[in-house]
C-alpha cells in the first residue's frame, strides 16, 4: 500500500494518526478564498514531490499527477515490484477522481482567455484530460497493464478497487494498483463553498464530526492512496506479503428521489457487497463509515446501517476517519481501505474524533467514539458520492491473521 495523506505517508503512520484522534492541519492560503465558509479545509502542508521522486523531470505532473506518482513509487516499494520485475510481469492501474486536474484545466482555459491561445502551456494541455494522472503515474512506472480512470464523484476510490478486484477474479490481470487521489484547489473548493455543502466558520469545533448534533458540512482535504491488489497464488508463488483479502463490493445508484430512496440505496449496495463474498452482516467486525459531517448524506448512512444489521447494531463498531482527514473525494475510499487493512492487521479500530453529542434523529449504533479493539477478521467499507452513487467493500485479514 503506498499514501500520501495530511497524516502520513505510510499506512503505520496513518493508522496511528487516526487512532490517536489526529485531525489533519491542512493549509489554506488562498487570498481570494477569505472570509468563505470552509473552516479545515486546505491542502497537505509537508507535501513536496522531490521527496519521493528523485533524479527525474517533474515538469510533465501537475500537483494531482505529483500525489499519483509519489503514492504509486510508495505502494510499489510496499508490495516488492520493483522497475526489473515490472519490466518482466505487466502491472496495470486503476485510479478513481472527482476531478482530477481540475486546477489544471482552470488554469489552461484562463491563461488562453486572458493572454490568449499563445500563451497556453502545452505542458499544461496534456494535463487537462481526467485520465492525465493515470497515464503520467503509468510512464513515470512502466505499468504495462491496463490503464482505467474512474469517475464516480467522492465514490471513485473504493469504485476503483471494487473494478480493479473483478479485473483479477476474472482473469484480465494479474496484478493492479488501484486506489484514488484529488487535490485541493480553488474551483473545487469554490464550488462546494458557493453550494453551502462545507463545515462552517462560525461553530465550536474547529474540523467537522460526523453524526454530530449540529453538523453544518464537511472539509475538503486532499491525498492519494493506492493498494497493489494481486491474484492470490501469484502472489503466494513470489513469496508477496499478503495484507488482506478482497472478498466482495456492491455499488448502487440513487437519483435524489428523497431521503427513503437514498436510505435504500446505500443499504443496498452493502447488502450486494455481502452477498458478492459469501457472507452475513454477523460476519462483520467493523464499519467505516463515509460520513462526513454532511446534515443529509451522514444521516441517510447511519439509517441504511441500521437497516443493514436490522438490530444488530450495537454489537459491530462504526468509525468515519473523514472526522480527522477530512472529504478527500476521490482519495477517500482508498484511504479508508488502507487504514481498515491496518486495523484488521492490529486489531485497532480509530475512533470518530470529537464525537460527544450524536444527533438524536439519528439511530442507536454503537459509534466509535476512540480507539477501540475488534473481533473478527472482517470489515465493510462505504463510500457514497455527494450526487448519489453508494459503493461498499469488504475486506478481510489473510488466513494467517484471521
Amino acid at each position: 500500500m503506498g499514501v500520501i495523506s495530511s497524516l502520513g505517508d505510510s499506512p503505520a503512520s496513518l493508522h496511528s494518526a487516526l487512532c490517536n484522534g489526529q485531525a489533519s492541519a491542512y493549509e489554506f492560503h488562498e487570498p481570494k478564498l477569505d472570509g468563505f465558509r470552509g473552516r479545515g479545509s486546505g491542502r497537505i502542508i509537508a507535501f513536496q514531490a522531490e521527496t519521493y521522486l528523485k533524479g527525474r523531470n517533474l515538469r510533465p505532473l501537475d500537483r494531482t499527477g505529483q500525489l499519483v506518482v509519489a503514492a504509486a513509487k510508495l505502494a510499489l516499494e510496499d508490495s516488492r515490484w520493483p522497475p526489473e520485475r515490472l519490466a518482466q510481469h505487466p502491472a496495470g492501474l486503476v485510479l478513481g477522481t472527482m476531478f482530477g486536474s481540475v486546477h489544471t484545466i482552470a488554469q489552461f482555459d484562463r491563461r488562453s482567455l486572458e493572454q490568449g491561445p499563445a500563451c497556453a502551456s502545452p505542458m499544461d494541455f496534456a494535463n487537462t484530460v481526467i485520465n492525465a494522472a493515470a497515464g503520467q503515474t503509468a510512464i513515470w512506472h512502466n505499468l504495462r497493464g491496463i490503464n482505467s480512470t474512474i469517475a464516480s464523484g467522492s465514490a471513485s476510490g473504493l469504485a476503483a478497487l471494487g473494478y480493479a478486484s473483478d479485473l483479477i477474479r476474472y482473469s484480465v490481470q494479474t496484478a493492479v494498483l488501484a486506489g484514488g487521489v484529488d487535490e485541493f484547489c480553488f474551483e473545487s473548493f469554490y464550488g462546494f463553498e458557493r453550494a453551502g455543502m462545507l463545515h462552517a466558520c462560525d461553530v465550536p469545533e474547529p474540523f467537522p464530526v460526523p453524526f454530530q448534533a449540529g453538523r453544518t458540512g464537511f472539509a475538503v482535504g486532499e491525498a492519494a492512496g493506492l493498494l497493489m491488489l494481486e491474484e492470490w497464488t501469484s502472489a503466494e508463488a513470489r513469496g508477496a506479503r499478503i495484507l488482506g483479502e478482497m472478498r466482495g463490493h456492491g455499488s448502487t445508484y440513487s437519483p435524489g428521489e428523497g431521503q427513503e430512496h437514498a436510505v435504500r440505496s446505500i443499504a443496498r449496495a452493502m447488502t450486494e457487497a455481502l452477498k458478492d463474498a459469501s457472507m452475513s452482516p454477523r460476519d462483520v467486525s467493523c464499519i467505516s463509515a463515509s460520513a462526513n459531517g454532511s446534515v443529509r448524506a451522514d444521516s441517510d448512512e447511519a439509517l441504511a446501517i441500521k437497516s443493514l444489521l436490522n438490530g444488530g447494531g450495537p454489537e459491530v463498531p462504526v468509525t468515519a476517519i473523514k472526522s480527522m482527514i477530512g472529504e478527500t473525494l476521490g482519495a477517500s475510499g482508498a484511504l479508508q481501505a488502507i487504514d481498515l487493512v491496518e486495523t484488521l492487521r492490529n486489531g485497532t479500530l480509530p475512533g470518530i474524533r470529537g464525537l460527544e453529542q450524536k444527533d438524536p434523529a439519528l439511530p442507536e449504533l454503537n459509534f466509535c467514539r476512540k480507539q477501540s479493539p475488534i473481533h473478527g477478521n472482517s470489515g465493510l467499507i462505504n463510500s457514497i458520492s455527494l450526487d448519489g452513487v453508494a459503493c461498499s467493500l469488504l475486506i478481510s485479514a489473510p488466513p494467517a491473521l484471521a
